[in-house]
């Protein structure tokens, strides 16, 4: 066979986003697991460090994460010393999250790592069309700025 498979349906734009995005994943999924973390434990880090103190069900919204899902999340995150869950100071009655001191350096590890991965999915192209690249991406993902 000397062409690919399915022609028609490989050159849709979609498609082929749906293909980078799932290396990219793949690529940050293995970065972060260097470092002991996985994906959804990433993302919730990172959001509580930019939110912090957040309430729970905020922070939830925030990353689009199920509430049982996060509290699993929450869960290993806590036990593992990397947030803490302490009375919301603005309403006692919900449970504000922060980094620990542990949780700040794991998570620069774990960012710059991230960055590495993308900058191995993006090596084909120049700085130049990243940039280009990374601007159609945020005007086609509905993501803005």
């Amino acid at each position: 066979m000397s062409e690919a498979p399915l022609p028609e349906i490989r050159s849709l734009p979609s498609w082929l986003l749906g293909r980078a995005a799932a290396r990219g994943r793949a690529l940050v999924a293995e970065a972060l697991a260097e470092q002991d973390m996985r994906m959804w434990h990433h993302v919730v880090l990172s959001a509580v460090r930019d939110l912090a103190p957040v309430a729970q069900a905020d922070l939830g919204r925030g990353v689009g994460l199920d509430p049982k899902d996060l509290v699993g999340v929450l869960n290993d995150l806590q036990a593992a010393g990397l947030v803490v869950r302490e009375p919301d100071p603005k309403d006692r009655r919900k449970n504000a999250v922060s980094l620990t001191a542990r949780g700040v350096r794991l998570l620069t590890r774990c960012e710059r790592a991230a960055r590495t991965a993308n900058d191995e999915l993006l090596a084909p192209l120049s700085e130049a069309e990243r940039e280009q690249f990374t601007g159609m991406l945020r005007r086609i993902s509905g993501t803005g700025h």
